[in-house]
């Protein structure tokens, strides 16, 4: 498949803003699965942008420098993508869960893919006893670990709701389990949060996911707007396999990744510091149009 990808994020504020300085995570990373072949970023009415080094997890970094006021900003991001993946397929000879925690255990790749850094809590996504013991109906170590992140993914898709006005953006994973309430980053984080408590290596992607079905299929959630799901470090051989507990599928050619990190922190599309006096609103909309 091929996408077309226009990402929009506007900024509206109650005075002029003097000075506000940006890290932008908008342009999708080089992935498994997926090439980008064309990328354009704007910003208005005003802003300089200069590339920044990724302090942490995967991804491309743009920083937006605005030094003139403002009263409105508005940034733009346009990706085509190629997206090639199939639907990983469950078999007898995968590895065991407990060999995939003993194989990231034993890692010695430290770059930003290794498993070994998601191995541990982070600060968003924090060791919760009550969550772990959730998942571990799912976790037995002896079961193949593509079978066992597929029935997790299945049944935090099955118990909990997607509501978009139960949680915020700072939302701790432990609300949103016990309100059995949320949207795709509480449920990828309720689901890292188990995976980890487990001593697998888990990881937050966020990115996109096709706006318009095939003919014949359900609309997936989460279109509309950036997504998150959860990708499952499987070994040598799978590496890492992408699992969107929100929607209870694989990451396949539906999905778009755009940036990898411990969680959301570390990856957010758009944050920073901006100095004014009065309230900001935001509104992002999101469209991935398939081409042809």
């Amino acid at each position: 498949m091929r996408y077309d990808i226009r990402h929009i994020t506007r900024f509206d504020y109650g005075g002029n803003v003097k000075f506000a300085r940006c890290n932008l995570r908008l342009k999708p990373i080089d992935w498994p699965g997926q090439t980008l072949e064309d990328y354009a970023l704007t910003v208005e009415p005003a802003g300089r942008l200069s590339p920044a080094r990724a302090e942490a997890g995967l991804a491309h970094v743009t920083r937006l420098m605005i030094d003139t006021p403002v009263r409105s900003l508005t940034i733009e991001s346009r990706s085509r993508m190629r997206v090639d993946r199939l639907v990983p397929v469950p078999a007898a000879d995968d590895p065991t869960l407990g060999e995939i925690a003993a194989l990231a255990r034993a890692s010695r790749d430290l770059s930003a893919a290794g498993p070994a850094n998601y191995l541990f809590p982070s600060p968003l996504i924090p060791l919760d006893h009550q969550i772990a013991d959730y998942c571990a109906a799912d976790l037995d170590p002896a079961q193949g670990a593509l079978a066992a992140g597929i029935a997790l993914a299945r049944r935090i898709q099955r118990d909990f709701t997607f509501d978009a006005t139960a949680t915020l953006v700072d939302t701790p994973p432990h609300e949103a389990f016990a309100q059995r309430k949320g949207v795709c980053q509480d449920f990828a984080q309720i689901m890292i949060t188990g995976l980890r408590a487990a001593g697998l290596p888990a990881a937050y992607a966020s990115g996109y996911i096709r706006t318009i079905p095939p003919a014949g299929q359900p609309r997936l959630v989460g279109a509309d707007a950036t997504h998150a799901w959860v990708l499952l470090w499987c070994g040598p051989v799978h590496g890492w396999v992408g699992l969107d507990p929100t929607n209870g599928i694989w990451m396949a050619g539906d999905h778009i990744v755009m940036a990898v990190g411990r969680d959301y922190a570390e990856i957010a599309p758009v944050d920073g510091v901006v100095l004014g006096s009065q309230a900001q609103s935001m509104a992002v909309s999101v469209d991935v149009a398939p081409l042809g």
